[in-house]
């Protein structure tokens, strides 16, 4: 495919047409996806997540800056709150970040949510591996605020660095949105407030108190300013160390067949809800569903019939 060997070459126009193929699901999209697979494997792919108003952005911007001094290519995926009739995504991360729109070792790409209510679509996904095969070393992918559909950024990163800020609410509120279960990091951004020394202490207090051993890793709890470029390059370190973690425990290979996995039953889902919706457009489709709306069959005999067709 010419497309996939000028971005593989580069070429960035042929990078922006792949991603735009892979958010409009394209139907060439399994011979795309052929020729660029074995490039992929190689990217760190790091979330950044927390609550509206964190200053996400502007950490990854300053993160962003900091790999770029190391000689890293960095790709950055803003998922952006979309709405659910268009599924466009909101600009306003590109617009943040044109302190690097003329830098060619670092991309920018804003993602709609697809109506996911947050959480990350197939597209997203496909995207990053997108990103992996055209050779950035770190893709940061930025999510849209917290919620449960945020565990989604578990199958998809393998650092995830929570980003908080001290009026962001206490410990339970910490605990109910279920940060716990997803963070690597925990940084306390805007840390010149002064509700942030109690946030740090109550963070460090609940990670002491979750199931560990010896082998496991201890959520870090950092403090930064992202607006002010304090504590960032601490971050970074950190970061880098639960990198070296996932090398060492094995357990970036258990995270990277777990993507596959789930990639895979994406695919699989697209297609049968594809296959379904096409049904039901049939004259016997359409038949099946005044069966089903005069009560004279129900939802799971009417999918057997499907599932048979």
């Amino acid at each position: 495919m010419n497309l996939v060997k000028d971005m593989l070459s580069g070429k960035r126009l042929a990078l922006a047409r792949l991603i735009s193929k892979v958010e409009n699901r394209d139907s060439d999209l399994p011979n795309l996806f052929t020729e660029l697979y074995s490039h992929t494997g190689r990217a760190q792919v790091w979330g950044i997540t927390g609550p509206p108003g964190a200053g996400k952005s502007t950490l990854v911007d300053r993160l962003t800056a900091e790999l770029r001094k190391k000689g890293k290519r960095v790709a950055i995926v803003a998922v952006d709150p979309s709405s659910p009739f268009t599924g466009g995504a909101i600009l306003g991360d590109r617009i943040r970040m044109q302190q690097h729109s003329g830098d060619h070792g670092v991309y920018i790409r804003s993602l709609g949510t697809r109506g996911k209510h947050g959480g990350l679509s197939h597209a997203t996904k496909e995207v990053v591996l997108v990103l992996d095969a055209a050779g950035f070393d770190v893709i940061l992918v930025e999510t849209a605020g917290v919620g449960q559909t945020e565990l989604d950024i578990l199958r998809l990163a393998q650092t995830i660095v929570v980003v908080l800020v001290p009026e962001s609410g206490d410990s339970i509120q910490v605990m109910k949105a279920g940060l716990m279960e997803i963070a690597d990091v925990f940084s306390v951004n805007k840390s010149d407030r002064p509700e942030a020394d109690q946030l740090v202490r109550e963070l460090v207090t609940m990670v002491s108190m979750s199931p560990h051993d010896e082998h496991s890793w201890m959520i870090p709890v950092k403090k930064t300013e992202a607006v002010r470029d304090v504590g960032v390059k601490e971050l970074l370190v950190t970061i880098e160390q639960h990198q070296l973690y996932l090398t060492r425990s094995g357990k970036r290979e258990m995270k990277a067949r777990e993507f596959l996995k789930n990639e895979v039953a994406d695919i699989l889902t697209e297609r049968l809800n594809e296959s379904v919706t096409s049904a039901f457009e049939t004259t016997s489709g359409k038949e099946l569903l005044e069966q089903l709306y005069s009560r004279s069959i129900d939802p799971y005999r009417a999918a057997d019939i499907i599932s048979k067709v």
